[in-house]
């Protein structure tokens, strides 16, 4: 158990009896293949472990045997009173997804949402980004109790869009970011608590650390986030947060990265986000070739950073983000909600096989749904499509399956946890999301969909391929939260919205 949480029940480790599910389960286990496999049963241990999965099971071709007693009968070790059976196989409205990564979200910044519209990037941080990001920090219960507000909130809103985990840049301050770690155990979410590491914020001074006091703060995160994780898995990782180049030394970038290889431990960062930016860091840094150059400089490339937006590289950046095999987190809500740019995925993807997973950027991003920055990612690649060919490559759109693979597997390639999470996978964790598209819990349902839309037992294989294919759609530009009525992390039931029970702002043990 963990040794300085508090004493409230903790989601992330709660035991959990072994489970069957048993219905249709989609996922994207690689760039371009959609894998949709309809009544099938997928087992899951006390260890929230994948374990088990048989698709296409039909009692009928099995002596009428319940997917249950066929699972008892030939594993031998259980009985159907050992094992809780979910069964959703009789609606095909309703379906099984991995849970979706958030690679890049300021969890800080989650009051100023929607706040801020068209203000280019360096005015906004000095306008409303820093002023609220200093709140976090200072000494007393003000902050702690800020804190709990904020990061409680937005915990829990990612996790009801179906968020399992995420990539958090939190604030300069340690005592509030390790709060957030404890947080992030308490309500069941997998995540990385990016303490933001900056000593020369000259246009808002009063917003930075020196080094000295970054090097406690890490040695202090380091060590908590060490303590409070369970023996069985690290669900809280701390991970390297270089805010951007225009705000570290060289001293600052040198020491995080020294840090990184010595901890073996990720790396997360801004970077090519807006046009000023990069002319301000060609002034920093004079004798870098470029700003990817700049992070090259100081050991910050590798196969473990997430580097977030990405909209305005040069063929020589591209080269060398591939070289170091690091990862893109793109954020299109926030590129277009602060008048950025439009990042060429595509291209990213099939030209130079960069891995590209998805971010909200919570506050730039005025959405904290990961379904909806999918749709919004595609709509991006559209806009570029339709510009001159001169301007743009020529195939530049990107498909359904491509934006839902960056939901999951992208994002699980960019936080290092591949092998993990991301895909329904014998030996991965069960992080999960149970989407219902014609789910009545609220007033107004979030999708329409008609009964001859709705794939028939009796169908084809590949006319029910092709009609859930159309749901997808549905869902992936229609839908919202509310379709979205369960969800699983590390095993274990995170949200169920389907009782009135259900995990609200105070069903989670936080008052």
């Amino acid at each position: 158990m963990p040794s300085k949480t508090t004493d409230i029940s903790i989601k992330a480790i709660a035991p959990i009896s072994y489970t069957l599910y048993y219905g249709t389960f989609i996922h994207t286990p690689t760039l371009t293949n959609l894998e949709i496999s309809f009544n099938t049963i997928v087992g899951v241990n006390s260890q929230g472990v994948i374990d088990y999965i048989y698709k296409e099971y039909h009692p009928i071709d099995h002596n009428s045997q319940s997917p249950i007693e066929f699972f008892c009968k030939q594993q031998g070790t259980y009985t159907d009173e050992d094992v809780n059976f979910i069964d959703i196989s009789r609606d095909y409205t309703k379906f099984f997804f991995p849970g979706f990564i958030d690679t890049h979200i300021h969890a800080s910044q989650f009051p100023n949402v929607g706040i801020g519209l068209d203000t280019p990037l360096l005015d906004w941080l000095n306008k409303y980004t820093f002023p609220l990001e200093s709140q976090f920090c200072g000494d007393g219960d003000k902050k702690m109790e800020f804190a709990k507000l904020v990061y409680t909130r937005v915990i829990q809103r990612t996790l009801l869009n179906g968020t399992t985990c995420a990539s958090y840049f939190t604030t300069i301050d340690p005592e509030t970011s390790n709060y957030f770690a404890e947080l992030l155990l308490k309500l069941g979410q997998r995540g990385f608590v990016g303490k933001v590491c900056m000593d020369c914020n000259e246009p808002y001074p009063k917003y930075e650390e020196s080094l000295e006091d970054c090097i406690k703060s890490m040695n202090k995160i380091i060590d908590h986030l060490d303590d409070i994780n369970p023996e069985f898995d690290t669900l809280v990782k701390p991970i390297i947060t270089p805010r951007f180049a225009p705000v570290c030394t060289r001293e600052m970038l040198t020491y995080l990265g020294n840090l990184s290889k010595r901890k073996s431990l990720p790396i997360q960062t801004h970077i090519s986000e807006n046009k000023s930016e990069i002319e301000l860091v060609a002034k920093m840094f004079p004798d870098c070739g470029s700003y990817a150059e700049v992070y090259n400089r100081y050991n910050l490339l590798n196969e473990a950073t997430i580097l977030a937006h990405c909209i305005h590289f040069s063929p020589e950046e591209c080269q060398l983000i591939a070289d170091k095999n690091c990862s893109v987190s793109h954020c299109p809500t926030s590129n277009t909600f602060i008048s950025s740019g439009e990042a060429p995925i595509r291209k990213y993807l099939y030209d130079y096989h960069i891995n590209v997973s998805l971010g909200t950027d919570i506050s730039g991003g005025f959405d904290s749904s990961i379904l909806h920055i999918i749709k919004h990612a595609i709509l991006v690649s559209h806009h570029l499509s339709m510009k001159p060919v001169e301007e743009t490559a020529i195939d530049c759109k990107l498909s359904m399956t491509e934006g839902l693979y960056m939901s999951t597997m992208g994002g699980a390639r960019a936080v290092g946890l591949e092998d993990q999470i991301g895909s329904f996978t014998k030996g991965k964790k069960f992080d999960c999301q149970l989407i219902d598209l014609s789910t009545t819990t609220t007033t107004t349902t979030a999708t329409d969909v008609f009964a001859w839309q709705v794939p028939q037992a009796s169908e084809s294989a590949d006319v029910k391929y092709a009609k859930m294919v159309d749901l997808l759609g549905k869902w992936v530009f229609s839908g919202d939260d509310r379709n979205c009525v369960a969800v699983w992390c590390n095993g274990r039931q995170v949200v169920d919205k389907t009782t009135t029970t259900g995990v609200d702002a105070k069903s989670n043990g936080v008052e």
